[in-house]
């Protein structure tokens, strides 16, 4: 599975936006994805890859998982899935 790909996917869709408009870059905010829609991104990825991603919802800044731009939660995936196998 393209990892990049699908996380992209589910985060257009919380977004409501098109895959084309989510780049590498984004970040959550930058995209209109709230704090609502960020629970429901992660829940959606976690189902997806069957991980368990370590983020505090109601702390998010005291979290191991980085969710500063779209790729930084692509990278922090990667590690989780890689960690798994």
């Amino acid at each position: 599975m393209d990892v990049q790909k699908k996380v992209i996917e589910i985060i257009a869709e919380q977004a409501v936006l098109e895959v084309t408009d989510v780049t590498l870059g984004s970040t959550l905010e930058g995209l209109g994805i709230d704090s609502l829609g960020l629970v429901e991104s992660i829940f959606a990825i976690e189902e997806t890859f069957d991980i368990q991603i370590p983020f505090n919802a109601n702390v998010p800044s005291e979290s191991d998982f980085d969710i500063s731009s779209v790729s930084a939660i692509i990278f922090g995936i990667e590690k989780l899935i890689s960690e798994q196998e």
